[in-house]
């Protein structure tokens, strides 16, 4: 019997989490990308390079050759085809839909042209402030850091009200400083998710391989190594192989996720990933994702071979 996949399970939730309906219904949507209330920013405001898997070499500000003129891709549905992991990967976590509708009320840069190098500036910052709220949001489902549940709902409250100040106000906003008071709740809350997770899945210390943030794990074969409730933040996963692995209470925020093998791997119970991530790697139809994340269409649907 196929294993059911991320959002399609819902009668069986993840690990020391809840999913309280206010989170599915009105959360959610908004830190997930609505191409269609956006204005292609992604396609505009990025600078890309041929090289890391976008169409061609583009300058930030510059439309992609391939946007069209009611803001879509014209070569979407063949992105797979053409090998253009770059365009499959990038997720916005909403930002777009944000910057287009609400810092500047529907009115695009193309017709409101004295707009438009503001617009591509503040869709840079509102994305980073999109992906503090997606972690923030998921740190208040995590039973296990109820203790500091206080502190992360007011700072997802106030980064939630800066996303909607002036788009000039918007440019004037300290970054760095808002992710380093974010990156402190993130932090406790992950070390009290992680400490309950090799508990009660008797984890031993000893038994354990432990990294260092930003580990170089690049093309590694981590398979014989017992992940569960391990600190894989900023690890460069790039083509690892972690097929068939237990991640259960693994925290992944930042990790590089390009090309990595998660093909039978469950990640239903880890921590801090994004769409983006899972976006770049390699899974199939029994990679078991967490329920706010979906499965992309550009995995494989066959069962992948565990070997």
């Amino acid at each position: 019997m196929e294993k059911q996949i991320g959002p399609q399970n819902t009668n069986k939730i993840s690990f020391n989490r809840e999913y309280p309906s206010t989170f599915t219904d009105i959360i959610l949507p908004k830190l997930r990308a609505d191409c269609e209330n956006c204005f292609g920013l992604c396609c505009v405001a990025l600078y890309f390079s041929a090289s890391e898997g976008f169409p061609i070499d583009k300058k930030a500000g510059q439309p992609c050759l391939n946007l069209q003129s009611d803001f879509r891709c014209r070569i979407h549905k063949d992105l797979q085809e053409r090998g253009l992991k770059g365009c499959l990967a990038f997720d916005c976590s909403g930002a777009g839909q944000k910057v287009s509708q609400v810092s500047y009320a529907g009115k695009d840069w193309r017709t409101a042209s004295e707009s438009a190098k503001q617009m591509f500036e503040v869709f840079l910052i509102m994305r980073q402030l999109h992906e503090l709220l997606w972690y923030l949001t998921e740190a208040l489902t995590l039973k296990a850091a109820f203790p500091i549940h206080g502190g992360i709902s007011t700072m997802l409250e106030e980064i939630e009200t800066l996303t909607q100040l002036r788009p000039d106000l918007v440019l004037g906003l300290d970054v760095a400083a808002l992710r380093a008071d974010a990156n402190v709740l993130l932090l406790k809350a992950s070390e009290l998710l992680r400490t309950d997770a090799c508990l009660e899945q008797k984890v031993h210390a000893g038994r354990r391989k432990t990294f260092s943030r930003g580990a170089d794990l690049i093309g590694k074969d981590l398979r014989k190594f017992d992940l569960r409730g391990a600190n894989l933040r900023g690890a460069f996963l790039i083509a690892a192989d972690l097929r068939g692995a237990d991640l259960s209470g693994t925290d992944f925020i930042g990790a590089d996720f390009r090309d990595t093998d998660i093909r039978g791997a469950d990640l239903s119970k880890s921590i801090f990933l994004t769409q983006g991530q899972i976006n770049a790697a390699k899974g199939d139809n029994s990679t078991l994702l967490p329920y706010s994340l979906l499965r992309p269409a550009s995995w494989n649907h066959k069962l992948g071979t565990i070997g």
